[in-house]
C-alpha cells in the first residue's frame, strides 16, 4: 500500500478495504477459515457445552512494556473463556481505526495479534474493520469475541466456593496496572516494570485435568484488581474471605511505584494472573501444579473461604488485626485495558 496512514476509504468496503484486508490482515492472520472472507465463520461440531465471551480494548498507550493492545485483546478473551473451564477454540477480531493512524503502527499490532494467536493455538476466524474520522476516536479500539468448549462434568463458577476452600493466586499483583500508569505519566522507575499479559488456558486445563471436581472457582483479576474480584466471589458464594497480608505477592518495583503514587496493589489490574478457589484437601497439590508451569511459577496461597458475613473480605494483618477490603470505588486509571 502506498498510503502511510489509515484513510476513511479503508473503511468503505471498496478497493482500499480489500487491499487492507489482503495486504495486512490475511498476510499475518491467515488460516483456512479466515481466508474464505465470508460473512461469518462456520465451525465444526463440538462435543461439550459452548462458552462465549466478548470484550473491548481501549488501552492507552497502545504499546507498553510487556505487550500492546493487540496481545492484550487476544489474551484477555482467551482468559475469560478459561475462567469458566472452557478450552478456547477461536476468536473474532473487530477493529475501529481512527483516520490518520500510521499503517506501521497497525501492522505492528496485527503482527502481535498473530503471534499471540499462534503461541496460544487459538486462531482469528472472522473479523471486521471500521474507520472513524480523525478526532472521533483514539488511534485504535479492538473488540474480540471468543468461543470455547466446556467438557462434560466441569462446572466452574464463583457461586461454587464452599466454606474452608483455599484461595490461590497464580502470581504477583499489579504488574499491568502500574506499568500502564507509569508509562502514561512518563514516570521512570528503577527496576523493570512490564505488563503480565499472558494466556492462562493451558494452566487451567492442567488444573482441571489433575484435580477433577476440586477446582470450584476461577477468576482473572483484571479491572478492579484482586480486591474487587475477591469481593465478587464472596458476594456470589454468600461466604466471607480471609486473606493473609504477608502472603499477598507484589514485586518490589511495583510496591515502590505504588508507594510513590499512593496506590494499593490489591486494586490494580492484572492481565496474566488468576485466582483459584480449591477444595482444602487438594490446595497444596494445586499449588504445586501451578508452580510447575510458566504461568503459575510464582503462585501462592493467599487466603480461605469462611462462614462469616456474606460478601465480606478481610485481611489478617501481621500484628493480629483485621482490615476490611472493599470493592474498588471510582476508577483510578481509566482505559487500563
Amino acid at each position: 500500500m502506498s498510503e502511510k496512514c489509515i484513510l476513511l476509504d479503508h473503511g468503505s468496503g471498496g478497493l482500499a478495504s480489500q487491499e487492507l484486508i489482503s495486504s495486512l490482515f490475511i498476510k499475518h492472520l491467515d488460516n483456512p477459515t479466515l481466508r474464505g472472507l465470508e460473512d461469518s465463520a462456520v465451525l465444526d461440531r463440538q462435543n461439550g457445552r459452548l462458552a462465549f465471551t466478548t470484550d473491548s480494548y481501549v488501552v492507552d498507550p497502545i504499546f507498553f512494556p510487556g505487550g500492546d493492545i493487540g496481545k492484550l485483546a487476544v489474551h484477555g478473551t482467551i482468559n475469560d473463556l478459561a475462567m469458566r473451564g472452557a478450552q478456547p477454540l477461536c476468536l473474532s477480531l473487530g477493529l475501529i481505526l481512527e483516520e490518520g493512524m500510521p499503517l506501521d503502527d497497525l501492522e505492528r499490532i496485527i503482527i502481535s495479534i498473530a503471534e499471540a494467536c499462534r503461541e496460544s493455538g487459538v486462531p482469528i476466524v472472522t473479523g471486521d474493520t471500521k474507520v472513524v474520522p480523525k478526532g472521533k476516536g483514539d488511534k485504535i479500539f479492538i473488540n474480540t469475541s471468543g468461543i470455547g468448549v466446556v467438557a462434560d462434568g466441569i462446572d466452574i463458577s464463583s457461586k461454587n466456593a464452599r466454606e474452608g476452600d483455599i484461595i490461590l493466586l497464580s502470581g504477583t499483583m499489579g504488574d499491568h496496572g502500574i506499568t500502564i500508569m507509569t508509562r502514561r505519566a512518563g514516570i521512570a522507575m528503577q527496576g523493570q516494570l512490564e505488563s503480565d499479559t499472558m494466556p492462562l488456558h493451558r494452566l487451567v486445563a492442567r488444573l482441571l485435568k489433575e484435580l477433577p471436581g476440586s477446582v470450584r472457582t476461577l477468576r482473572d483479576p483484571t479491572r478492579g484488581g484482586v480486591a474487587t474480584t475477591l469481593n465478587e466471589i464472596a458476594a456470589n458464594s454468600q461466604l466471607g474471605i480471609e486473606l493473609r497480608e504477608e502472603s499477598l505477592p507484589v514485586r518490589p518495583q511495583v510496591r515502590a511505584a505504588c508507594e510513590l503514587l499512593g496506590l494499593e496493589p490489591l486494586y490494580l489490574a492484572n492481565e496474566g494472573k488468576l485466582l483459584a478457589v480449591v477444595a482444602s484437601d487438594r490446595a497444596e497439590e494445586a499449588l504445586q501444579i501451578m508452580r510447575e508451569t510458566a504461568e503459575g511459577a510464582e503462585a501462592t496461597i493467599i487466603g480461605r473461604m469462611f462462614n462469616g458475613k456474606a460478601g465480606r473480605v478481610v485481611i489478617n494483618t501481621p500484628v493480629g488485626g483485621l482490615r476490611v477490603v472493599t470493592p474498588l470505588h471510582g476508577e483510578p486509571l481509566p482505559r487500563i485495558c
